[in-house]
């Protein structure tokens, strides 16, 4: 890397290579002159058609290979979705920059344009995220989950191959690839919390790399920063798996962070669920607290059952 040139790593799927590609883009116009190279990570992942992994056992292990490039100095920097980030930071590693955050809503996609509330008894709906499955069972115990994998666009193709009613996953990713035509309903917060970090970018860097982070941290939002590091803060705090049933949004309004959290039972028989609020600059502390109210009130049952 010289002063002027570094390089990007990431997955090679259209949905990765458009959220890389934004990413040099800002970096690019906030830094005359800095050249930015996207460089495709080949993860093991990428190369078993039929992985015998979850979904995200399959992410964490794309990340792992990222970071490992990362670490190695065949990359400057990572992008990631924070939503598949692990709460906790691989060793040597730092997030450099949370840009501001799009939108954190799940959407429904149905096959016959029916809102969710029409949805015919016993419809089945591919998804998947313990926190998700368990808040959609939790009010529509009728209807049958299928779990999805692969892309975008392999889990609208899942809509027909499947014979499923509908599918319901993250707008953000829906909307930037150009595909929000094909949303049937937007599900807001009091339907279903999103995943921690839901909707963000993760820009991930050495820890310390002083060439590099002068660029990167012009993309940092300080507000997006603060209320994704409560959010990791309660998931860390929960025990930071990846399979952990959590779902969180935080806010700032007015210099106030809030954030609400919810442990899900998996199949819908339980939820817990809680709100707190404090300083903004707090925002890590309140996501720990929340973290030890929510395992009071009984998110520790939940969590024990599925270990």
């Amino acid at each position: 890397m010289t002063a002027s040139n570094i390089k990007i790593g990431t997955w090679g799927s259209p949905l990765a290579l458009c959220r890389t590609n934004w990413v040099k883009t800002q970096l690019e116009k906030k830094n005359p002159g800095l050249s930015v190279e996207v460089v495709v990570i080949k993860a093991r992942g990428n190369k078993i058609p039929d992985p015998p992994l979850s979904e995200v056992e399959s992410k964490y292990l794309f990340i792992k290979e990222i970071e490992y490039a990362l670490l190695q100095e065949d990359i400057d920097l990572a992008v990631h979705s924070m939503k598949d980030m692990p709460a906790e930071i691989s060793k040597g590693l730092y997030i450099g920059a949370v840009p501001n955050r799009g939108i954190t809503n799940d959407v429904l996609i149905s096959k016959d344009k029916l809102p969710f509330s029409e949805l015919k008894p016993g419809a089945r709906i591919g998804t998947n995220g313990y926190a998700r499955m368990g808040q959609l069972l939790f009010k529509r115990p009728d209807i049958k989950i299928v779990r999805l994998h692969g892309d975008i666009d392999t889990r609208l193709r899942t809509l027909e191959t499947k014979n499923l009613d509908g599918i319901i996953l993250a707008a953000a990713g829906i909307l930037e690839m150009d595909m929000g035509t094909r949303i049937t309903e937007y599900l807001d917060e009091t339907f279903i919390l999103p995943a921690v970090g839901q909707g963000a970018l993760c820009i991930e860097t050495r820890n310390n790399d002083y060439k590099v982070l002068p660029f990167v941290t012009k993309l940092d939002e300080r507000n997006t920063r603060s209320v994704i590091m409560g959010e990791r803060a309660l998931s860390l705090r929960l025990g930071g798996g990846h399979q952990i049933p959590l779902g969180a949004l935080g806010k700032i309004e007015e210099n106030t962070f809030s954030i609400t959290g919810i442990v899900a039972d998996p199949d819908g028989k339980k939820i817990i669920k809680e709100t707190m609020s404090g300083s903004k600059d707090l925002s890590e502390t309140i996501g720990e607290k929340l973290g030890d109210i929510l395992l009071c009130m009984g998110a520790k049952q939940i969590l024990d059952n599925l270990k």
